[in-house]
C-alpha cells in the first residue's frame, strides 16, 4: 500500500473517530448531573459513591474532549495538506506511527525530545 493510499484510510479513521468522539459527549449526561444532597434519602456512603462516579464521568468527559480536539487538528492537517508531517521538524511521520495513532502530529524523533524537554524542566523545579 502506497503512503497516499494509507493517508486515505487514515482519513476515514478519524472522521469515524471524530463522529464516534462527538456522539459520546452529546450522550454524556451523566457528568453534568447534581449529587442529591439530602442525607435522610441518600446514606452518606451512596452520596461519597455518586460524588466519586459523577468526578470519574467528568475526567472520562475532559479526556474526550481532549482527544477530539487532537482529532479535528488531525483533520485540519489533513485539509490543510500538511497531514502526515511532524509538526515540528516537517519531515514525514512514521506511517506505522500513523497507523497505531492517526491524530498524533510528531514523529518520533520529536516526541523523544519533547519527553526529555518535558522531563528537564521538571527536574529544574
Amino acid at each position: 500500500m502506497s503512503r497516499g493510499d494509507a493517508i486515505k484510510s487514515l482519513e476515514l479513521k478519524l472522521r469515524a473517530q471524530q463522529a464516534e468522539i462527538k456522539a459520546a459527549l452529546d450522550l454524556d449526561v451523566g457528568g453534568r448531573d447534581v449529587v442529591e444532597l439530602d442525607q435522610a434519602r441518600v446514606g452518606r456512603l451512596s452520596r461519597m459513591d455518586a460524588m466519586a462516579q459523577k468526578e470519574m464521568a467528568r475526567a472520562t468527559h475532559a479526556r474526550m474532549q481532549t482527544e477530539l480536539r487532537r482529532v479535528d487538528a488531525a483533520i485540519g492537517r489533513l485539509e490543510s495538506g500538511r497531514y502526515g508531517l511532524c509538526c515540528r521538524c516537517q519531515d514525514d511521520i512514521e506511517i506505522n506511527r500513523l497507523q497505531s495513532d492517526p491524530a498524533t502530529p510528531f514523529c518520533l524523533s520529536c516526541l523523544e525530545e519533547i519527553s526529555e524537554e518535558r522531563e528537564d524542566n521538571l527536574l529544574r523545579r
